[in-house]
Parts: C-alpha cells; structure tokens; sequence
C-alpha cells in the first residue's frame, strides 16, 4: 500500500467533515510528523487544517499583483515537476516571441547570456507568464475563481485568465507598455506608506504637481509616485515625523502624470488589441469596480499605467458580492495585508493564500497551498492531484 493509494483513498472513499486538515511532505516519515502535529494541535511546516460548513463558500478571488513578487528562480521547479504549469509557460513563451527579443525560458533558467529581471520589459512579462500559468495550475486542480482582481500589470493576466484577452493579445500589451516604460526609467519612483488615503493626500500638500497618490492598496497603505527628488524630500519628511514608509525598487513613477510623455504612444502600439466580453467577472483595480470585457481595449491599458490603482475599492466590491476567500497567484504574495485590512474594516473574515513564495517554487508549496484553501472551505479536486492512484481499504472512524 502506497502513500498516494493512501492519499487518493481518503479524498475519494471518505466524507469531508466540517474540519479538516491537509498533511504534505515528501514521504512517509514527514507524514507521519505532519499527523502528530494535527494530533497535538502543534502543527508543522506541511500542516494545514480549518474548520469550515461541508456546503463550501460562496466563491475563491484569483487576485494578480503588479511588480515586485520576483525571485530569482522562482518559477524552475514548478516547470521541471508539473506538465500544466510547463505546458502553459510554453505557450506564454511562444506567445511572447513575437515582441521581445529574449527567451522566457532561457531568461527564468538563468541560461548564460538571457536578461536579467532587473530590467522592467523582462520582469513584467515574466511575471504575467508564471501567473497566468499558475492560474492553469489552480484550475486544473479543481479551484475556480467566481471573480479575477488585477493590481497595477497584474490586471494583465487577470484579464488572459477571465477570457477577456486572448493569451496572443495579453503578451503583446505587457511586452509593448513594459517596453515603453523604459523609456521613463530613472526619472521617477514610487514609496509606499503606511497611512490611510486621506492622511497621505494631505501629507503631499507641500508636493502638489510633484507627487501623486499611486496606490490605494489597504485602508492603511498607500503609494505615492513622482518625481526622484521630490521623493527624497518626502521620505525625509516621513522619517523625521515617524510616518511609516519605505521604498519600492523601481525607478519609474507609474500610475502618475509622468506617464502622460509616453501615452500616446502607447495607445498607437496596442492599437488592434480586441477584448471580448470574458468567461469570469473581471473586478478592475483601475475603477475599482466590476467592468465589461469590451471595455479592455487599447485606452484601457494606458489609463491602467496612468491613473491610481483603487485595489482597496475593487476588494470592497469582491466582498460585497459574498466572496471571501482570496487565492494571490504569484510567484510570492504581496497583497494579504491590503485584502485583510479592507476586510477588517467591511467586517468580513476573509481567507488569503498565496500560491508560491520565496525559495518555494515547486509542487510540494503549491499542494501547501492547496490544502489551506481547502480547509476554508474551498472545494478541491483531489482526484487530480493523487495520479495513478488506486483505492484501498483503510480503517474505518472511530
């Protein structure tokens, strides 16, 4: 009797109680320690367990984030362990080829001569491929989102995964406007703070036409963007009154006025973009409410990179539509903290998980990942996972 007979028996031939708990690890003895920390209640590092009503929830939130959730190497064992994520990333690679010079492959492998991700036209696309192609991975096990929320480029893949951009026309907008973006690279920044919208507006007084709110991610965090030095000035400003703050690590201020120099053209670039009305509802962070499909033409994707991202405003909306669990997939999560403040505030107990994270890149962190969904009450098609898997008699409960 193998452990994945074992594995496949207990979600095929067993009911799914009201509590539940998911054990990974890498054999039998892992296992086993996992088990004792379910027991003991002291858990573990392959541990997860919840209790959540047999009926489910209402829906799971695929929610993608802008910049910033990259490593290096963070998509290699994923692509080396599952068929979905490698086949997907190969099309996301073969749809790329048309607009970028480089290799996906070439560039998430480290292969002697490919681009780094320090570059703003490589990481972004990277990051729109290993998500979208985490989306396959999540949907291939069952977990399929009842809305799609873009933060800032993530809106990108949103949109690929909601139906509404064809995967072709999604990796032309985020090649072409990563491109463009360097073109306005060492001319700007961004700085996150820790303060409500209001506060920080009132704090950029003494700025006004230099600095501009950029992000509304939380009730208590906010980005401002502009320009290098005035960002300086403010920053110091913000350490000697003790306003939490710290620098993001680009060099171009997105989201700001500063984008006008290179709006138009943008626009004459995406020119020919055609959106389609979309399989899943599409919550935009840029109106911070649900939008039609057809909206998402070649003006949607420049306002995108020029106006603020209400990300707090489109959680309000997801969790004013009974939805309350939220899946981040990324290569690292980045948006918990926004989501559950905003859900603090609305009263909503909301669950976040993540999909991957720093120096977890493979399959073991992605069933970790599962299994905390699971145990929110999300279903999960276990089947799927336990390939090859065969049934066994196991003892029955006590």
């Amino acid at each position: 009797m193998s452990v994945s007979d074992v594995g496949f028996s207990l979600v095929s031939s067993r009911a799914v109680m009201p509590v539940r708990g998911v054990v990974v690890g890498s054999g039998r003895g892992e296992l086993l320690e996992g088990l004792e920390g379910v027991v003991s209640g002291r858990g573990g590092p392959g541990v997860v367990w919840g209790s959540q009503g047999v009926s489910g929830v209402p829906g799971v939130v695929f929610v993608f984030p802008g910049q910033g959730h990259q490593w290096v190497g963070m998509a290699v064992e994923l692509w080396d362990s599952s068929p979905v994520f490698a086949a997907r990333m190969a099309e996301c690679g073969r749809a790329l080829s048309g607009w970028v010079d480089w290799d996906l492959e070439d560039v998430v492998r480290g292969v002697g001569g490919a681009p780094g991700l320090d570059r703003v036209d490589v990481v972004q696309p990277v990051l729109f491929s290993v998500m979208v192609s985490l989306a396959a991975l999540w949907r291939s096990c069952g977990v399929v989102p009842s809305a799609v929320v873009g933060h800032s480029q993530g809106e990108i893949a949103a949109a690929c995964v909601a139906g509404v951009l064809s995967l072709e026309d999604a990796a032309r907008v985020v090649a072409v406007r990563s491109r463009v973006l360097r073109g306005l690279s060492g001319r700007g920044g961004m700085v996150v703070v820790g303060a409500s919208r209001g506060e920080v507006e009132g704090f950029l007084e003494g700025w006004s036409g230099r600095l501009w709110v950029g992000v509304v991610n939380g009730p208590g965090s906010v980005v401002v963007s502009g320009e290098v030095g005035a960002l300086e000035e403010f920053v110091g400003w913000c350490e000697g009154g003790g306003v939490r703050c710290w620098r993001l690590d680009v060099d171009y201020a997105s989201h700001s006025p500063l984008v006008d120099e290179v709006s138009g053209e943008l626009l004459g670039l995406l020119e020919g973009v055609v959106p389609s009305a979309g399989e899943v509802p599409f919550v935009s962070g840029l109106v911070g409410g649900v939008v039609e499909g057809e909206e998402l033409g070649a003006g949607y994707w420049v306002r995108g990179l020029r106006e603020p991202v209400l990300f707090e405003d489109a959680v309000r909306c997801v969790l004013g539509g009974g939805s309350s669990v939220f899946v981040e997939v990324s290569g690292h999560p980045m948006l918990g903290v926004g989501v559950e403040q905003t859900g603090g505030v609305c009263g909503v107990d909301v669950g976040f998980v993540g999909s991957l994270r720093r120096g977890e890149g493979g399959w073991g962190r992605f069933l970790l990942s599962l299994g905390e969904v699971f145990v929110r009450g999300v279903g999960v098609d276990w089947a799927r996972v336990f390939v090859g898997g065969s049934r066994v008699g196991l003892p029955t409960y006590a």
